[in-house]
């Protein structure tokens, strides 16, 4: 089963008229997990105003919950949310902390602030779609493999597991329909002199971009 969730964990901040707001994101697998991970931010940042979070849960995102903790209410989990539905993530948590600096935002203004936060977060730490390909163990020579790079760049593949031999072994990671057009075309880059094999399926984090 495919599903898209952030590429690595981090801890985004920018100023909004005086309030500082830190956007924290996590993968997790589980409810209990992003909770726990709510309840430490709370702890560490004990002294913020609010920690408002926001997570989506399951591979087909089954579980979706939002808490404003105590801003007015629908000006940040909600909007949180409907970030991450929007990227379309799922096994991810999201939690932005917020230091009041004095200046009052409206409704309007909170809504755009934590959206805004969980969203240039996401856009910073990058997006990855988790899914399950199947692998080709292809073999060049070293002539061969000075052009494979090229090769791959103009398909939009990136080369894994290379080894350095007598000969060069190296992997790439398509989906199974693809396999065939693909062999094709590599078949004709090296005018026929390579070989490719089929080498198992494996779960894969492609970047999104």
């Amino acid at each position: 089963m495919n599903y898209k969730t952030i590429k690595t964990d981090g801890i985004v901040e920018q100023d909004i008229k005086k309030s500082r707001f830190i956007c924290h994101l996590k993968r997790v697998e589980t409810e209990d997990e992003a909770r726990d991970y709510i309840a430490s931010i709370k702890k560490q940042h004990y002294k913020a105003n609010h920690s408002c979070s926001a997570m989506i849960i399951g591979k087909k995102s089954e579980i979706k919950r939002s808490s404003d903790d105590g801003e007015p209410s629908g000006t940040a989990g909600v909007p949180m949310l409907t970030v991450l539905e929007k990227q379309e993530l799922t096994n991810v948590v999201a939690v932005v902390t917020r230091y009041f600096g004095g200046i009052k935002l409206g409704a309007g203004g909170l809504i755009r602030a934590y959206a805004g936060s969980v969203a240039g977060a996401i856009a910073e730490l990058g997006r990855v779609e988790v899914k399950r390909l199947e692998g080709l163990a292809i073999t060049l020579t070293y002539p061969q493999y000075q052009t494979y790079a090229n090769f791959l760049a103009s398909e939009g593949l990136e080369e894994m597991e290379t080894v350095f031999q007598a000969d060069i072994t190296t992997k790439i990671y398509l989906d199974k329909e693809a396999i065939p057009a693909f062999v094709d075309r590599l078949t004709d880059y090296y005018q026929g002199k390579v070989v490719a094999t089929p080498s198992g399926s494996q779960i894969i984090e492609v970047n999104l971009h």
